[in-house]
């Protein structure tokens, strides 16, 4: 047998020192995230309720046959695509006009810059207390258009208008956010390509057709990723301002979730249902990577 040279030792201990580096790490990660979802799991083939003190009963599949079954669980699931289809593509579109609009070289832009952006450090809950009042029967939305309707809106209170009330406060929260990310895009495509164009004639709105957009596809990408998971993971907003109702028609999957786990501690179906939102953010997680690998890609080149 051949004995391990001083060589050897030293190869060794450079190959396991980055490993050593990530064991604390990975077992904050192990102690806070894996294994609760483990436990989720395992929880999802169960049967733990009401009783929290007795142990998980072994019921197999019939939550997941119980999940089809339920109605809400579809209006949930029909509630929160509505939710993506409103918020996505103004999240996707409306930050890069902002972008654009703030990437030029004038006096005062930075104040600009910061206006657009403040909704972002603001909390949710302010947020959405202060757009409550907003919405209430004699808030300021009803005062300014008393001449239009002079009933008022229900904005919150009418299965209408509730959800498409909510999608509005998301989607003024997250404009700044995703400006950002524009913005950084727009600043790392060099100004001699937009003269170039110019000479060619591409100038004005046209050169953004021409150059930006083109140019500004993996971010375009990354930004449609990040909305669509930030967009199904939306909670706050549903619990301060409608909390699910009326009538269920602004409760979203994962508010669903919450109200099973915490209103009717109905745990091991509120694991089923967090299986279900699982697999469907991991789904968009790994298109989102797949799109920073060939965004990377791009920008290298």
């Amino acid at each position: 047998m051949n004995r391990l040279t001083a060589k050897d030792w030293i190869l060794i201990t450079r190959r396991l020192t980055p490993y050593l580096f990530l064991l604390p790490a990975l077992f904050i990660l192990g102690l806070t995230v894996f294994w609760p979802a483990l436990q989720a799991f395992y929880l999802s083939f169960t049967r733990y309720e009401y009783d929290l003190t007795q142990m998980p009963q072994w019921v197999g599949f019939a939550n997941f046959q119980r999940l089809r079954k339920d109605p809400v669980f579809w209006q949930t699931l029909f509630n929160t695509l509505i939710y993506l289809v409103g918020v996505v593509p103004i999240l996707v579109i409306a930050p890069l006009a902002l972008a654009i609009l703030v990437n030029q070289k004038l006096r005062g832009m930075n104040w600009f810059r910061a206006a657009y952006y403040t909704p972002v450090v603001i909390s949710m809950v302010v947020a959405g207390i202060a757009w409550k009042w907003l919405y209430a029967e004699n808030g300021l939305l009803n005062q300014l258009l008393k001449g239009i309707f002079p009933e008022g809106i229900p904005w919150l209170t009418s299965p209408r208008f509730a959800l498409f009330s909510v999608m509005a406060v998301t989607v003024w929260k997250g404009l700044g956010y995703y400006m950002v990310i524009y913005l950084a895009g727009l600043q790392s495509i060099p100004s001699d390509i937009y003269e170039a164009a110019a000479i060619d004639g591409s100038d004005g709105i046209r050169k953004h057709w021409d150059i930006t957009v083109p140019l500004m596809k993996p971010y375009i990408a990354l930004v449609t990723v990040i909305s669509a998971i930030s967009g199904t993971k939306v909670f706050e907003e549903i619990y301060i301002m409608t909390q699910g109702g009326p009538r269920n028609s602004s409760k979203t999957i994962v508010y669903y979730l919450y109200e099973q786990a915490f209103s009717n501690l109905e745990i091991s179906y509120a694991c089923t249902i967090g299986l279900v939102l699982f697999l469907i953010i991991l789904g968009l997680s790994v298109v989102r990577l797949a799109i920073d690998r060939q965004g990377g890609d791009n920008i290298t080149a």
